[in-house]
């Protein structure tokens, strides 16, 4: 199913206070698209390569960053901007999402008893991870939620979409 910034179905104008839970969702899992492919590709090749948790983690995050950016630039530029502005919008967008789901999950896979140490043909690495991005998902919401009403957030992307 395609969860692409043309689908969420709501117009944002400089604030909302009716910001619905579905809208504020549907914004989180856009930005887990981008934030569980940089993550997971962070920690396939920091376990594949034997890394330390720290240095493993610290990979996920830049990738997440670097994965989310990008799918909300790709819309931005979709809607004819230039490349620097689909960037500072991508930045407004989504730096806030993407920082507390990384600290989130990120948290979690440390927290998780033998995730970080866990092998990739693990069932508990792949199970850690994918609890880590629930938790991250359903915790982000609200912050999301509370960005969009604000004008703020993945609001900023909306103004380039009519």
């Amino acid at each position: 199913m395609n969860h692409s910034i043309h689908q969420h179905g709501h117009h944002v104008g400089s604030a909302q206070a009716g910001t619905s839970w579905r809208t504020a969702a549907q914004a989180t899992l856009h930005c887990l698209t981008g934030c569980a492919i940089g993550e997971v590709l962070g920690m396939v090749i920091g376990t594949a390569l034997g890394w330390p948790a720290w240095p493993t983690v610290v990979l996920a995050v830049a990738l997440a960053f670097v994965f989310g950016y990008a799918l909300t630039m790709r819309g931005v530029l979709r809607a004819g901007v230039d490349v620097r502005t689909a960037l500072t919008v991508a930045l407004a967008a989504d730096t806030v999402s993407i920082t507390v789901m990384e600290i989130l999950d990120n948290a979690v896979m440390l927290v998780v008893p033998g995730a970080m140490e866990a092998g990739l043909t693990s069932g508990v690495f792949w199970a850690s991870l994918a609890f880590a991005l629930a938790v991250a998902f359903v915790l982000t919401v609200p912050v999301n939620r509370w960005l969009i009403s604000h004008g703020q957030g993945h609001a900023v992307v909306h103004r380039y979409h009519h």
